[in-house]
């Protein structure tokens, strides 16, 4: 082998080195991410679990409102159911009093 060669043999070892010791450091950094990515998806998870718990409670509370606000407004008497009471209750105190 010339110079020349073994010059350029060097330098292929030396890539073949360097893209070895990358590889290694890649998969190191993968492991340790691994091992974090897996935790995080168990807290998004779990944090998936108590949004849906809070709107539950959420959605129930504001049907719950929604129906008691459906009653009242079905038990609250009319603009001209008002204003005939003055003249019901007028009719019914006539009835109820004897005439002097």
């Amino acid at each position: 082998m010339n110079d020349t060669q073994k010059m350029l043999q060097a330098i292929l070892n030396g890539q073949g080195a360097i893209k070895q010791e990358l590889i290694s450091k890649i998969d190191k950094v993968e492991e340790k991410l691994g091992g974090r990515i897996d935790g995080l998806e168990g807290k998004i998870d779990g944090l998936d679990g108590k949004i849906d718990g809070v709107e539950k409670r959420l959605t129930g509370r504001l049907d719950k409102i929604g129906r008691q606000f459906a009653y009242l407004e079905d038990d609250a008497p009319t603009r001209e159911e008002f204003d005939s009471l003055e003249e019901r209750v007028d009719k019914i105190e006539r009835k109820a009093t004897p005439t002097l």
